[in-house]
C-alpha cells in the first residue's frame, strides 16, 4: 500500500505561483505513474497533469495552457508540480495519485491517492 502525502499548498496572489510536492511512503511508488488533479468548490475532480514511471513523458490537460510542469524524482519518492501564472480559477484542494490503470486522466487510472493539499489563489 503507497500512502502519499502533498505539501506546497497555501494563499498565492493572482499571478503568483506554487510548487507542490506528493512524497511517497514505499519505493515502490517508482513502479507506478503518477498523476495530479484538483477539486474546486461544487465541482467534479479535474485531470491535470501525468507523468510516466520513467519521467521521461509528461501528459497534461488542455485548459492549462502551458502553465504547469509536472515532474518526479523517484530517488526521493517524489513527484512536483508547478504551477506559475496562477488565477483564482486555480483555486481548489490538489491531489496527487498513483496507479497503473489504463487511463491517464480518469480516476480509474490511479490505486493510490493523497488528502489532498488546499491552494487558495486570491485576486
Amino acid at each position: 500500500q503507497v500512502q502519499l502525502v502533498e505539501s506546497g499548498g497555501g494563499l498565492v496572489q493572482a499571478g503568483g505561483s506554487l510548487r507542490l510536492s506528493c512524497t511517497a511512503s514505499l519505493r515502490t511508488f517508482s513502479m507506478y505513474r503518477a498523476g495530479w488533479f484538483r477539486q474546486a468548490p461544487g465541482k467534479e475532480r479535474e485531470y491535470l497533469a501525468a507523468i510516466s514511471v520513467s519521467g521521461s513523458n509528461t501528459y497534461y490537460a488542455d485548459s492549462l495552457k502551458g502553465r504547469f510542469t509536472i515532474s518526479r524524482d523517484n530517488a526521493k519518492n517524489t513527484v512536483s508540480l508547478q504551477m506559475n501564472s496562477l488565477t483564482p480559477e486555480d483555486t481548489a484542494i490538489y491531489y496527487c495519485a498513483a496507479g497503473s490503470g489504463w487511463s491517464l486522466r480518469a480516476d480509474s487510472g490511479y490505486a493510490y491517492w493523497g488528502q489532498g493539499t488546499q491552494v487558495t489563489v486570491s485576486s
